[in-house]
């Protein structure tokens, strides 16, 4: 496609990017995707490989962490603050989707207005009622594996394959909930169970955060890349975007981008979206500077890096008697218990967190805490295989204080500002957590176990707020269409656009988020030339 035949320029072929290219593609837009990593083999997953755990924690290869892989494509992540997090994305066509557990959660309608029901943050400025379309559309469009009926979330169409089996793991934490009289329910997951749409069902191998070659996990690059392709979208691997470009009335022009020879390329287009996630978003727009944006583009009110959050996160491990099978099946949750999901005014914390049931890696990654020795094989065997995990999921606040910026010292292989995150847990979110350790372990030994391990807090997850949808440029950098306040025809589109976090996973909102805003720039396409 040539440069000025482009409608819409989409920077990043993740979660987002895949479903919104997909969408403006099939509505007859011509759109090109810039990604600054590249297509991944399946045969090349560690998941085909017997070391596969090493995988996780070597430097370079498959690591979750871009600092810990330093592959060409990746770009450093600085940290600071009390409880700097440790991060994790993929960078390539299907980003993180790559990597992801698969788990399919979507928000509940309390979660888009925790201003006016606690007191706290901001409304988001749309509804559950008004995303709920988008989440039934994409959950056909990817095949999801679950059970509809879930007494605490709104009715949703039937799944497209039964759920994934809960195993002897999941029915043991099942036998702790209904002992306590806790929710549970089975889980939706991106994970299919049954072969749909030409890939193949789960086999249950359990390595999916190593990459799934059968195809079984929605990841965008078999879903939604394909089919977009097909109806001519473009997707220009190993482009790695320098900065966003504006004309002289202040629109957003194109992009100045790195090939994969490191040779400068300069690409135009009538609208431009950034799908760069919760770190790489605010990296590409305050890295945008021009003399209408010296201090970034779409940042004239401050806000852009600023209000990060991340899921606090804790995995409970209880030590049972009996032989479990938690390294067998997905890595993703079999059932999950929302029972401390909504604000209770008996906590002193607002908000909540999910509990969910969560399978373990394999002996490698299991054995790390036991010490060499006579009685190595003697300690290793009372914990392989007899744990069961339990994750808290919570709910953080945004923090004006938690922020991502540039990095003054680190840049990427280009010579590209590197990214900062400075991040601490707020008061509510440490009391939050206390309440919810505390909780893990009694569902854990009403299922049996005779040991619990509770963890230090410190393990994060997801990267989300800082380019925040809202209702004014008072409190936001994104409209309710994803439009960036003062360049018409610049939208982000990602988790950054969060307004706030959930105690959910986000890849499910995210994707209902890109095909709706693929709609409303589709509304305007008037305004394009």
């Amino acid at each position: 496609m040539k440069n000025e035949d482009i409608d819409v320029l989409v920077i990043g072929a993740g979660a987002a990017g895949a479903a919104l290219s997909w969408s403006l593609t099939e509505k007859g837009a011509k759109v090109v995707c810039l990604e600054q990593g590249g297509w991944i083999d399946p045969s090349t997953f560690p998941s085909l490989k017997p070391d596969y755990e090493t995988h996780l924690t070597r430097s370079g290869d498959f690591s979750l962490s871009p600092n810990m892989r330093n592959r060409p494509e990746d770009y450093p992540v600085t940290t600071a603050g009390e409880n700097p997090p440790f991060i994790m994305m993929f960078n390539a066509v299907g980003g993180t989707t790559i990597h992801w557990q698969g788990l399919f959660f979507r928000f509940k309608p309390s979660d888009f207005k925790v201003k006016t029901l606690n007191g706290v943050a901001d409304d988001w400025p749309i509804s559950y009622e008004e995303l709920e379309p988008y989440y039934d559309f994409n959950d056909a469009m990817i095949g999801v594996s679950g059970l509809a009926g879930d007494p605490s979330n709104p009715p949703r169409s039937p799944r497209q394959t039964p759920p994934l089996p809960l195993g002897k793991m999941g029915n043991s934490l099942v036998k702790g909930f209904e002992k306590l009289g806790w929710h549970w329910w089975v889980n939706d997951q991106g994970i299919i169970s049954k072969a749909y749409k030409g890939r193949s069902p789960c086999m249950l191998h359990g390595k999916c955060m190593f990459g799934c070659p059968m195809g079984a996990k929605a990841t965008t690059d078999r879903t939604y890349w394909p089919l977009a392709i097909e109806k001519g979208a473009e997707i220009r691997t190993w482009s790695r975007v320098k900065e966003v470009t504006v004309d002289r009335e202040g629109k957003a022009k194109g992009a100045i981008y790195f090939d994969k020879d490191g040779n400068t390329q300069e690409v135009n287009a009538k609208v431009v979206v950034v799908c760069c996630n919760g770190v790489g978003t605010p990296r590409l727009l305050l890295n945008s500077k021009s003399s209408l944006f010296p201090d970034g583009l779409g940042n004239t009110n401050g806000l852009v890096g600023k209000n990060f959050m991340v899921h606090p996160n804790l995995f409970v491990k209880g030590i049972f008697e009996d032989v479990m099978d938690s390294h067998i099946g997905p890595m993703g949750s079999p059932l999950f218990s929302h029972e401390f999901y909504e604000t209770d005014a008996t906590r002193d914390f607002v908000r909540g967190y999910m509990l969910y049931g969560e399978r373990t890696f394999g002996p490698l990654s299991q054995s790390g805490n036991i010490p060499w020795g006579e009685k190595h094989h003697e300690a290793f065997s009372e914990i392989f295989p007899h744990q069961v995990g339990l994750t808290v999921l919570a709910d953080d606040l945004p923090e004006l204080t938690n922020t991502v910026t540039l990095d003054d010292k680190e840049v990427d292989s280009n010579g590209i500002a590197a990214a900062k995150v400075t991040y601490s847990l707020s008061e509510n979110s440490k009391k939050m957590l206390d309440h919810a350790a505390k909780k893990a372990k009694e569902a854990l030994e009403a299922a049996g176990a005779k040991k619990v391990v509770v963890p230090s807090p410190g393990n994060m997850a997801h990267l989300m707020g800082t380019a925040r949808m809202g209702t004014s440029e008072k409190n936001s950098v994104v409209d309710s269409t994803h439009q960036v306040h003062g360049v018409p025809n610049l939208f982000v589109v990602d988790g950054s656009s969060f307004t706030t976090g959930a105690g959910v996973n986000p890849t499910s909102t995210i994707m209902a988020l890109a095909l709706r805003a693929a709609d409303k720039i589709w509304e305007r396409k008037r305004e394009w030339n």
